[in-house]
């Protein structure tokens, strides 16, 4: 969402006297919307604001639906500062360099999805065939997770939950490498690293937006006992 709609949202020094707006109660419910993709009200709660936002008459009657959420332009902030401290590469000796798992494709497909737990390293070979790994609903037990694929004259592709970070190092010869980056609003969140190789075929790697890692909390508070 653009950061700069938290400054045209009605906040505490507007005059709770000026009627809200159209445009105004939209701008509300957008924030409301961002609270809910990360996981910050849940969909009940998400609906009972968003009833209440488009039946206020005042920005004083707006400002209660929003007050405990966080600033649109301090998460772009925070967004960013992730950016910066997550590595493009696993930090030397975070993941080894036998696979945990190995999926092959060939004249055929092969799915990993789920409830699953995810080793530090999985390889994924697509010849004349897919390959699908969907984390979405996976269990992640380690900060670094590598995904190495190569696909000859097929497809690799990978989905994760939009609430870690996705980073990409690979070439495709006569074929597509693609990595959506992604960053996640928690510093200290899984990240994924997919590595690999397309010759006459495709790897893609992209997030499964709508899904999130529900357990977030849990693996970081594991992280921090262990």
């Amino acid at each position: 969402m653009d950061p700069e709609k938290r400054s045209q949202t009605p906040s505490r020094s507007s005059s709770g006297r000026l009627r809200a707006s159209d445009a105004d109660r939209d701008r509300t419910a957008d924030i409301l919307a961002d609270a809910l993709a990360v996981g910050r009200l849940d969909p009940e709660e998400h609906s009972e604001r968003l009833d209440g936002v488009y039946k206020a008459k005042t920005l004083a009657d707006l400002e209660p639906f929003v007050a405990d959420l966080p600033d649109p332009g301090e998460k772009a902030d925070a967004t960013a500062t992730a950016f910066e401290k997550v590595p493009s590469c696993p930090s030397p000796g975070a993941v080894p360099d036998t696979a945990d798992e190995t999926l092959y494709g060939v004249f055929g497909d092969a799915v990993r999805r789920g409830r699953w737990r995810v080793g530090r390293r999985t390889h994924a070979y697509a010849l004349f065939g897919d390959v699908l790994i969907d984390l979405s609903e996976a269990v992640f037990e380690h900060r670094q997770v590598v995904i190495k694929g190569f696909a000859l004259f097929g497809d690799v592709r990978v989905r994760v939950p939009e609430n870690i970070s996705l980073r990409g190092s690979g070439s495709g010869v006569f074929g597509t490498f693609e990595v959506d980056m992604l960053d996640a609003e928690d510093k200290d969140a899984p990240v994924v690293f997919v590595e690999g190789l397309a010759v006459c075929g495709d790897v893609r790697a992209r997030p499964k937006y709508g899904k999130i890692i529900r357990d977030l909390r849990g693996y970081l508070r594991k992280r921090l006992e262990g």
